[in-house]
């Protein structure tokens, strides 16, 4: 048990690069968690899944079942141009109802 405590205490956080647009295009499958892809816009893993609820994350999600996942693709998009593409995050877009 105290070696499971010093492992988690020596763990650092994933560092930023982890979540570079090279490095996902490289590691990622088809659909990345929502908590990955908050990080790689640059907010909390709670931001992101209160952007899905309201239907304002900035690219697209795919709800299966009970699960919620980031398409890898247009998250790449977004992450090279800066600009929301989905969700009606655009500016000037009214989120769906």
């Amino acid at each position: 048990m105290t070696w499971r405590i010093q492992l988690r205490k020596e763990t650092p956080e994933l560092p930023a690069s982890q979540y570079s647009s090279a490095r996902i295009r490289a590691t990622w499958d088809g659909t990345g968690s929502v908590a990955d892809a908050s990080k790689a816009l640059g907010f909390s893993r709670a931001k992101g899944y209160a952007l899905v609820r309201r239907g304002e994350f900035p690219c697209r999600v795919l709800r299966i079942g009970r699960s919620t996942r980031v398409v890898t693709a247009p998250l790449l998009r977004v992450l090279d141009s800066g600009e929301p593409e989905y969700n009606g995050a655009r500016a000037g877009h009214c989120a769906p109802s």
